[in-house]
């Protein structure tokens, strides 16, 4: 399987101590330039910059061969980088968070996700315990709705206090 990603996702999944499970649910993943070098910016959350001057050998950085004209103006580089490249793969899913983004790889027939369905695809194979990831996520600069978390929690109520 294909998957490439862009920076929010691994940032918050290594935030949360979680990151560890992308190779467990997909082996590898691929991400471009734009998002290793957003990953390593000196604004970065220490950890995170930490995290990818060592990356795993199940992270490939590739460069972009070709930029596709798509969503100008509207994406960061990270992400119309990371788009561009899931399209130059063929990949069979890209994870994205930013709302413009995902809406513009659907547009390009991507097959999309984010960090919150990562973690209920985690959560439904017995990878991690919903709420306490939940909680840990709250606690970062993640951008969710209530009602996005009420979700998370509600596909696993076996493991809801």
């Amino acid at each position: 399987m294909i998957v490439v990603s862009n920076t929010s996702p691994l940032n918050y999944l290594i935030l949360i101590e979680a990151v560890h499970l992308l190779p467990s649910l997909f082996g590898t993943i691929i991400i471009p330039l734009a998002v290793r070098d957003e990953l390593s910016d000196r604004l970065a959350p220490d950890p995170v910059r930490h995290w990818i001057m060592q990356k795993p050998a199940w992270l490939l950085v590739q460069e972009v061969m070709s930029s596709n004209d798509i969503g100008p103006n509207l994406l960061h580089r990270g992400e119309h980088e990371a788009i561009s490249l899931a399209i130059q793969s063929s990949a069979d899913l890209i994870i994205l968070d930013e709302r413009v983004a995902r809406k513009v790889a659907e547009s390009c027939g991507l097959r999309v996700t984010g960090t919150l369905g990562l973690l209920n695809f985690a959560g439904q194979r017995g990878l991690l315990n919903i709420p306490q990831v939940v909680e840990r996520l709250k606690r970062t600069s993640f951008r969710a709705t209530p009602a996005m978390y009420k979700w998370l929690l509600n596909q696993h109520p076996d493991h809801t206090p």
